[in-house]
């Protein structure tokens, strides 16, 4: 009970760093919406087959583009945040107070989880006024909130493990990018892949949790099937980042 009262204690000073940096958290919810433009203004005139259903590209993208800013947010920005801190010192600052090292990383996770339903829920909306997106219904909406919540938490886990893999903040964005890019295209959030890609590319893709998260938030929002297995294996990859952070993850400054 001390642990989840400290821990949104802490959310409130991760909350405030957050919007004490209006440039950060104006292209955090900015950048989605201005994707979204972009693609359906390139690619949202034709239709895709997703699980048996022609569904229109205008549509297809807001689900895209909700699935990536939740990853944006807590992949990324957790991963590249953490690095900066590590190696100005403010990390090594945190861990010599008497501040339990879960409350830390459970407000970071909280936090990350709040923006992403607040970037869900303003990509929807916009979605719904510029594009006719559909409006999830009860069903739909609580599939939605729950692959949201794991995708959430596993993707900051997994954000907390990369920073292992990081020699420096300068390396932080290139290594980030490097490693989830890649997955966005081969998952088919950037350019719709549909039904029929090619055998390698499907199971390549389904390897990883960002397919499976793709496909859980178009089943919430597009009225797609969904699927169990998908959340379980976003819940894998989730405990197998946690994992690898409480063995490598480091306070102190690489020298």
């Amino acid at each position: 009970m001390k642990t989840a009262r400290l821990s949104f204690f802490q959310l409130r000073y991760v909350n405030k760093a957050f919007w004490r940096n209006p440039a950060s958290a104006f292209f955090t919810f900015a950048l989605p919406l201005i994707f979204l433009v972009i693609f359906t203004a390139l690619l949202g005139q034709g239709q895709v087959n997703v699980a048996g259903r022609v569904i229109h590209l205008s549509t297809y993208y807001v689900a895209a583009m909700a699935a990536f800013a939740v990853i944006t947010t807590c992949y990324n920005n957790t991963a590249i945040s953490l690095t900066v801190q590590r190696d100005t010192g403010v990390l090594k600052r945190i861990n010599g107070v008497p501040l339990p090292s879960a409350v830390y990383f459970a407000a970071r996770v909280l936090h990350a989880l709040l923006v992403s339903v607040l970037l869900v829920a303003i990509t929807v909306a916009f979605g719904v006024a510029a594009y006719q997106a559909d409006i999830p219904d009860a069903v739909s909406l609580v599939r939605l909130l729950v692959t949201l919540v794991v995708g959430a938490a596993s993707f900051c886990a997994l954000g907390f493990a990369i920073t292992a893999a990081i020699p420096n903040s300068d390396a932080a964005a290139p290594i980030v990018y490097a490693t989830i890019l890649p997955l966005l295209f081969l998952s088919g959030v950037f350019i719709p892949i549909g039904d029929n890609a090619p055998a390698w590319i499907t199971w390549t893709a389904r390897i990883f949790p960002v397919k499976h998260f793709a496909d859980g938030i178009q089943a919430g929002l597009l009225g797609t099937p969904f699927s169990w297995t998908d959340v379980l294996i976003i819940a894998a990859w989730g405990i197998a980042g946690l994992l690898l952070a409480l063995r490598y993850f480091s306070w102190q400054p690489r020298t």
